[in-house]
């Protein structure tokens, strides 16, 4: 009867407001949910939500008890759009916190945007590129995937190939360089594996961006299991960009002054949105014709819920999903700090553990799983 009634009352002005706002925040998170499924390159708005979904969903959250302390039926409508977004919302939080053991026989693999090993000495540390050489090493995985990575041929100590190989069992190698200078200097990609590389190959973006995808073929236990890593288009923020977000997050006053520096950040992340989705769409088409099983990692530079990440996983299973704990951020830049770093694989293969390293020195963490073939 208290329900009743309570319901049966007239909404205050102040409530009538809220209920508004509260439509708002559904919308939003439909959008958000409905940008998994459209591509950016047709109608780029919805990227914008989806890159705000976890903001929709602690809003929502924050209506149903507002709502639900009342007494009022209103709280119905955010509940049933939480429901329907749980599954985009596993992508970002698990609750795994007890992982299987693992054993010498499973594949432990790595992926990490190495940003080139701190080459320009971003993080203000001499000692940055040893501390992450003797972090690999310590881990020492079957599978090493790198992103923004880079070696030298000159005499001294960036040859950052032969470092690897004589630190890790990983004495197998696939290096494809979107940048050559001087013709000993080398940016791009690269995979290390412990297991016998068979084929080689690239996944062309047709862009003179520094993004690529190769794959690689290796030998396990007998069986051809194919590698890819990726690097998708980053937003590529400038210094102003990074003031303007700076002084919303310490002092509001400032952000009229860089009102007009700032506007730049939509367009750029308007252009990654749909540079990102013609990419995932040629790597999708590409998994779509692979005949064998598949181990995928990569730096996204987007979140579980966007375009890019539905359409490239498809039927891979994710290792976060599976195996991992709580609310998991990839990226340690100044934003977004999401997850956009990705294991994924084929149901021929589970994850029996998966983490992220939890120090860096790049703005990305290192991410680890476990993987076994399934019985």
């Amino acid at each position: 009867m208290l329900v009743k009634k309570k319901n049966a009352e007239k909404l205050s002005n102040f409530n009538r407001v809220l209920l508004w706002i509260n439509y708002l925040c559904i919308v939003s998170l439909l959008g958000a949910l409905a940008a998994k499924y459209i591509s950016p390159e047709s109608f780029w708005i919805l990227a914008f939500f989806g890159l705000g979904f976890p903001v929709a969903v602690l809003l929502n959250l924050v209506f149903i008890v507002y709502w639900l302390m009342q007494f009022r039926i209103h709280m119905a409508f955010s509940l049933i759009t939480l429901l329907l977004s749980i599954p985009t919302s596993l992508g970002y939080v698990q609750f795994n916190f007890q992982g299987e053991k693992v054993s010498n026989k499973d594949i432990k693999v790595m992926s990490y945007n190495s940003m080139l090993f701190d080459l320009y000495n971003w993080s203000k540390n001499n000692q940055s590129r040893n501390l992450i050489l003797s972090s690999l090493a310590e881990e020492n995985p079957d599978i090493l995937c790198l992103q923004e990575f880079y070696t030298s041929e000159q005499q001294g100590d960036f040859n950052n190939i032969d470092t690897l190989t004589s630190l890790l069992s990983t004495k197998n190698y696939h290096v494809a360089y979107t940048t050559t200078l001087r013709k000993l200097d080398h940016w791009g990609i690269a995979t290390f594996t412990k297991y016998p590389v068979v084929r080689k190959g690239k996944i062309d973006f047709n862009t003179r961006s520094n993004n690529i995808c190769i794959y690689t073929d290796v030998l396990i236990d007998g069986d051809t299991v194919r590698i890819y890593n990726m690097h998708l288009q980053s937003i590529s923020f400038s210094k102003a960009d990074y003031k303007f977000m700076n002084a919303i997050r310490n002092d509001t006053s400032k952000v009229k002054d860089e009102m007009e520096n700032g506007k730049s950040i939509l367009r750029r992340l308007k252009r990654a949105f749909t540079k990102r989705s013609v990419q995932a769409d040629a790597i999708a088409a590409h998994l779509a014709k692979c005949p064998y099983p598949v181990i995928l990692c990569g730096d996204f530079n987007d979140t579980p819920a966007s375009y890019v990440y539905k359409t490239i996983r498809g039927n891979l299973d994710d290792a976060f999903t599976e195996a991992g704990s709580g609310f998991e951020q990839t990226y340690a830049g100044n934003f977004p700090r999401f997850r956009i770093d990705y294991i994924l694989h084929s149901p021929s293969f589970s994850c029996k553990r998966y983490f992220h390293l939890p120090e860096t020195l790049t703005d990305h963490y290192p991410i680890v799983a476990y993987l076994s073939a399934s019985e």
